[in-house]
């Protein structure tokens, strides 16, 4: 028998309805959901479960996404993980600072398709359909 192990994606996010939507893009995927809220769960449950792709929004209290981001990068068991940043912020400026000189994977603005996120997360995790 040929078992196959789902790919897990951790979302670091401080909405929840943000969760329940992305969930729902989700769903009809063999893709392992994990939820985090804010930046210090989420890096707690990065390093238990070792994710496949993190999407992460920036902006949250305490703990912002670029914190999370940094201590990624610096950690080596986790900076290998890519990182798709989600969020509201939409300036160009914004996109070219993530991707350009920071060197995040993908920069997505919400509000955003579902079918893009789909299509995004698919890419990171070499799945097809």
């Amino acid at each position: 028998m040929n078992v196959t192990i789902a790919p897990k994606v951790v979302y670091i996010e401080d909405e929840p309805e943000m969760f329940a939507l992305v969930e729902l893009i989700l769903e009809d995927t063999n893709i392992e959901f994990i939820s985090a809220v804010g930046g210090q769960e989420g890096l707690r449950i990065i390093r238990e479960e070792q994710p496949d792709l993190i999407l992460l929004d920036i902006m949250m209290p305490e703990v912002d996404g670029w914190d999370v981001y940094r201590s990624l990068k610096a950690d080596p068991q986790l900076s290998t993980i890519p990182v798709i940043i989600i969020t509201a912020k939409v300036k160009r400026i914004d996109q070219i600072l993530a991707q350009e000189i920071v060197g995040v994977d993908a920069y997505i603005t919400k509000p955003f398709s579902p079918s893009d996120l789909l299509q995004r997360v698919k890419e990171f995790l070499s799945l097809t359909g």
